[in-house]
């Protein structure tokens, strides 16, 4: 499923969080009743009816009408039998419709509009609170920041802060995350998990769904094998790219792990990062007074003949060609494996 048809919102089995009742509105368009609060998320599942009761008012003289805006395939929105202003919007996702879907309702008088109501759904095989985002080994996720956030330790408001994840990259370029998973909680909200640029490597955290862009897939994966220093470069399990690297020294060492491609650097002064570089989350853990933290890249070398070795300080080091040629094969986001 491309990621351009991932778009439309949530409600399952009437878990929405509402909207606090109001009087109808004398002048204008507002929703009322159990119409779920603006931005909530819901999950469905494959074959299991999902349904978000709606309910607007407006002045007394004007009748008002619920729309929704680009209707899922096999989707309806029911109204009740004496008002347009009151509708059930019914869906049974089919197994082509997994993933994430982005729903706009509106309501108006003609003469006054609400504001939209966006919500958000993830559809899955079934309808887990929890569920995951990208696999290693084929499809994986990932998404630029919006805006600076903190990372929770958990998806609960007021959680542990284990970092602050800032919009631009210490090399001031736009933040990617690596979605590992999600999870929307009973009142409709809507968290990531993501891979942290924080030690110990591997940590993760949670930030808000709203704290992102639309959701980009990759279906690379790029391994870095120490003992034989050689980095390959997998597309949906096949082997489209190989060459040999240099690592860091026992002293120096790269560290092992599950990481992802944070940033694609160009411009460099200083030859030693030759043509061009790849950021990674990965940290070292043994210089970490480094500036910037002593993150872990994967760039060319103005020294193609010192290869393959160890002699880095922990850095992975392609011939200038073979990072190119790689730079052409590999998106940003792409996720990283160190053994």
């Amino acid at each position: 499923m491309r990621l351009n048809r991932w778009a439309i919102a949530f409600a399952f089995l009437g878990c929405a969080a509402v909207v606090p009742g109001a009087a109808p509105a004398s002048e204008g368009v507002s929703w009322q009743g159990r119409t779920p609060e603006q931005g909530s998320a819901f999950v469905a599942g494959i074959g299991r009816e999902l349904r978000i009761r709606l309910e607007a008012s407006g002045a007394v003289t004007r009748p008002v009408r619920i729309r929704v805006r680009r209707l899922p395939r096999g989707a309806r929105l029911v109204y009740a039998s004496d008002s347009q202003a009151k509708a059930l919007f019914r869906w049974r996702p089919s197994v082509k419709q997994l993933g994430e879907w982005r729903l706009v309702f509106t309501a108006r008088d003609g003469a006054a509009t609400a504001r939209p109501l966006k919500l958000r759904v993830h559809v899955g095989r079934r309808p887990t609170r929890t569920f995951r985002l990208s696999s290693s080994r084929w499809i994986s996720r990932s998404a630029t920041l919006r805006h600076s956030v903190n990372a929770l330790a958990r998806p609960v408001p007021g959680s542990r802060i284990l970092v602050r994840l800032r919009a631009v990259t210490p090399e001031h370029v736009p933040h990617v995350v690596y979605l590992v998973g999600g999870a929307i909680d009973r009142r409709g909200r809507y968290w990531l998990r993501v891979r942290l640029p924080l030690l110990p490597n591997g940590t993760t955290g949670w930030i808000t769904r709203d704290a992102v862009t639309t959701f980009r897939e990759v279906d690379t994966h790029l391994v870095i094998d120490r003992g034989s220093l050689r980095v390959s470069l997998y597309r949906r399990g096949r082997l489209v790219f190989r060459a040999i690297v240099g690592v860091g020294q026992p002293q120096w060492p790269t560290p092992p792990g599950r990481f992802y491609v944070r940033e694609r650097l160009t411009g460099f002064t200083d030859p030693i990062y030759g043509s061009l570089a790849f950021g990674t989350n990965a940290r070292s853990a043994v210089l970490t007074d480094w500036p910037g933290g002593g993150f872990i890249g994967v760039h060319g070398t103005n020294q193609p003949e010192i290869l393959p070795g160890r002699f880095s300080h922990g850095c992975i080091r392609l011939r200038n060609a073979d990072i190119l040629r790689l730079a052409r094969l590999m998106p940003v986001g792409t996720p990283l494996t160190v053994s």
